[in-house]
């Protein structure tokens, strides 16, 4: 996967916006990127150990670093950082945004949590 021509932070905090080569672009929100991180802490280590995260309405992301020329680690207000967000996983998280927003809320409201 080749690198994003561009990662911008909106000025409050709330949304990237990834530019692919060929003005793919996508903007994606710091609330769903902080809900589908790919961290250990929020998948687990298998599809069972996967944790649904609630309240984070609110979040915004405070830094962007590189790792490496294949991802970006993402920082965020609640002091989550351990996720790497690679550049597949971000095109992906671009082109599914929508299904996997719908299947987020859907598991809230089964586990009757809220974005608070």
């Amino acid at each position: 996967m080749t690198a994003p021509t561009e990662l911008r932070v909106s000025k409050d905090r709330k949304l990237l916006t990834v530019t692919f080569p060929g003005h793919e672009r996508f903007e994606l929100t710091a609330e769903l990127l902080r809900v589908l991180s790919p961290s250990a802490e929020v998948q687990g280590h298998s599809p069972e150990q996967r944790v649904t995260v609630p309240g984070k309405r609110n979040v915004a992301i405070l830094k962007v670093e590189p790792i490496g020329n294949y991802a970006v680690r993402i920082s965020f207000d609640d002091l989550h950082d351990t996720g790497i967000f690679t550049w597949q996983y971000l095109h992906t998280l671009g082109h599914e945004k929508e299904e996997r927003w719908a299947d987020y809320l859907a598991e809230l409201e089964e586990r009757g949590l809220s974005r608070g």
